[in-house]
């Protein structure tokens, strides 16, 4: 069943964002991820406002889980955390 990682950014350090980007897309390069989502024009239709939101798409539940606890992505983690706002949800897709 796919699952799906949703990042959910707030108010950002653009220096430390645009740092964190570059090492979260490397992170990326031995995972199977499917972009879905990845866009700064959000629509707030009820509860608090966000920045922007990622939402990718991984085989499994276990697959999301060790893309977001790589050496790689953890490393890309550092430079957002104490810096840019994050929300991150794990959610099990539908099956087809």
């Amino acid at each position: 069943m796919p699952a799906y990682v949703i990042a959910i950014r707030g108010e950002t350090d653009a220096e430390a964002y645009a740092a964190y980007g570059k090492k979260a897309a490397l992170a990326r390069a031995d995972h199977k991820i499917t972009p879905r989502v990845r866009t700064s024009e959000v629509i707030a239709l009820e509860g608090e406002p966000a920045e922007g939101i990622v939402m990718l798409e991984f085989p499994s539940v276990d697959e999301a889980k060790a893309w977001f606890n790589s050496p790689a992505y953890q490393e890309a983690r550092k430079e957002r955390v104490g810096k840019v706002d994050y929300r991150f949800l794990l959610v099990q897709g539908l099956e087809s």
